[in-house]
């Protein structure tokens, strides 16, 4: 049977902290542009190296930049099409396009 008195592992007269959504998420966010609907996700570092589609250049290991990919695939197959960009490559895709190989 509970007993009558409060926990004392959840303050309930202490000051709630505002929720973190960029945490909550885990940096995950949609973006809506005129090439299609992302799924866009900021990442701090990597442990190896990627190609950026906008500049065809090395996103060299431990460079923070961007994860997207399309949100609008058929049966989750827009995660396996997950491309790495420089943010400022992703920023400018709408003024420059993905290089031509």
């Amino acid at each position: 049977m509970p007993s009558g008195r409060r926990s004392s592992k959840r303050p309930y007269t202490g000051e709630v902290r505002p929720l973190d959504v960029d945490r909550a998420t885990g940096g995950r966010r949609s973006e809506t542009a005129s090439d299609g609907e992302w799924v866009v996700q900021h990442v701090r570092g990597s442990d190896r190296a990627y190609r950026c589609p906008g500049c065809d250049q090395l996103v060299t290991p431990g460079t923070a930049h961007v994860v997207a990919w399309r949100s609008d695939g058929l049966f989750g197959e827009a995660v396996d099409d997950r491309r790495h960009w420089h943010t400022s490559c992703w920023q400018a895709r709408s003024r420059r396009g993905p290089t031509r190989r």
